[in-house]
């Protein structure tokens, strides 16, 4: 049996790319199946091998994708070289519907987007403990061009810098110790609404 936490809003995840976003919340789903999923964002670019639509993406036209900004259909969408990226509210619902905490993923302009919606979820931004370290992981990955290193740790420093406005984000976690950063997200997820 699934125990679900005592706030079952939404988590709105953030934090610059090569933080570990993805390990942490990936192990939440591991310790705790059946409970949270991540949201599936819509998108207009074409599936890259292996990608199923529905599973990776909702991959939609421009015109599908201009018809739900229309009627208000995402929390927060964006366009990032050439293709629009979003969250849909409507996938949201469904899986809060089934029981389910939904996890969104979403850089810096979507988290605005969505506190600017006044949408009702919880924040928590994953921050590295320097950003030397960041730009240690990030040529680490051996996946990244010079251009695209540079490019960002220039944006993780727009993001460090924005985590600091009061009342962005409810926690900030700092990712120098995976185990250490995983149980204060756990902690988080799982406390008691009156503390």
């Amino acid at each position: 049996m699934a125990i679900a936490p005592p706030d079952r809003r939404p988590l709105v995840i953030s934090g610059p790319s090569g933080v570990g976003k993805g390990t942490l919340y990936n192990r939440l789903f591991a310790r705790h199946p059946d409970t949270f999923c991540l949201s599936v964002s819509h998108t207009t670019r074409n599936p890259r091998p292996g990608e199923q639509n529905g599973h990776h993406y909702h991959f939609v036209s421009m015109q599908e994708f201009e018809d739900l900004i229309n009627k208000d259909g995402f929390v927060e969408h964006a366009k990032f070289g050439g293709n629009r990226y979003g969250t849909s509210k409507m996938t949201i619902e469904e899986q809060t519907r089934k029981g389910k905490v939904v996890v969104l993923d979403i850089e810096m302009e979507g988290v605005k987007q969505i506190k600017q919606s006044k949408f009702d979820a919880r924040y928590i931004f994953i921050a590295p403990p320097s950003l030397d370290a960041l730009e240690s992981r990030l040529r680490g990955r051996g996946t990244e061009t010079e251009d695209s290193v540079r490019k960002r740790l220039e944006q993780a420093h727009n993001e460090l810098k924005f985590s600091q406005t009061p009342g962005v984000h409810d926690k900030i976690i700092v990712n120098d110790d995976l185990d250490k950063a995983y149980k204060e997200l756990e902690d988080y997820v799982y406390k008691p609404f009156d503390s």
